[in-house]
Parts: structure tokens; sequence; C-alpha cells
């Protein structure tokens, strides 16, 4: 199976941790949306869309590349998130602006993941952050099996 990672993480590289630990499984190639060639993402089973949470949703530059993607009848797609918060109606939420680009464009959606992260966001650095140390070995392990779960 082959399978893409395309990530945006940045601040504190909290969902990189994650995307690593599921590359390892899957063992997938890891891109920026930047790096993703449109003309090749056909070659891909699976695709794993993953950012920290910005505004109830994924990065802008994660749902410009979905939006950009071609239609599919055969491709899978999974989504996994670090946020400050989280919950299983969060999760839905968070997800929903993603999760509704990629089915509109033929995928279906394999699987879906979200932890906490390290947060300095605003008057949280003021405070030395929430989530410290997250994600830890709990929440990679959890990766990881949710990982394992979506090879065929």
């Amino acid at each position: 199976m082959k399978t893409l990672i395309v990530l945006y993480s940045y601040h504190h590289n909290n969902t990189e941790k994650v995307a690593r630990v599921i590359s390892g499984v899957l063992n997938a190639e890891i891109k920026k949306p930047s790096e993703v060639n449109l003309d090749e993402v056909g070659e891909y089973d699976l695709i794993g869309f993953g950012s920290g949470i910005y505004s109830d949703k994924h990065h802008p530059t994660l749902l410009e590349l979905a939006e950009r993607l071609p239609e599919t009848s055969s491709q899978r797609a999974f989504i996994f998130t670090t946020s400050a918060i989280t919950s299983e109606s969060k999760i839905a939420s968070d997800h929903n602006p993603i999760r509704d680009i990629l089915l509109s464009k033929g995928f279906e959606i394999a699987g879906e993941y979200q932890c906490v992260g390290f947060n300095t966001n605003s008057f949280l650095k003021y405070f030395g952050g929430m989530n410290k140390n997250r994600p830890n070995a709990y929440d990679l392990d959890k990766a990881e099996a949710f990982a394992r779960k979506l090879v065929l």
C-alpha cells in the first residue's frame, strides 16, 4: 500500500511527532502541502492529512491543497490533528472542513485521530502554556494503534 502523509506542523511540531509515528507504521512519505505534486496524487492508495487546529480547522494551506485535489473513486484518506483541547464532538467539528472537501472529491475516509498538543498561543505563553510535554508516549501509542487500523 503506497501511502502519503501531507503535514503542516509548526510552533512546537506536535503534529509532526504524530505523523512520524503513523509514517513508521505505514511506511509513508511525509510532505508539506507545498511539496505535493497533484499529478502524482493518484499513485497513492492512502493519503493522510494532518495539522494543528487553527480556529477550529486544519491549517489553511492544507485545506487549500485539499480543494485542488483531483476527484477520485478509489482512494482512501485519513485525518489527524493536535489541538489544545480534544473530545469526540470536538474532533468531529474540527475535522468537518477537510472531511467535507475530501468526501466531495470522492475519497473514502478510513479514520480520524486527534490528541492534545503543547500550546503557547495567545495569553497562554505568559503562564507556560498548556499540555506541556504533549503529545506524550500515551498519545503516540494511540497514534500507532490508529495507524495499524488503517492497514488493509
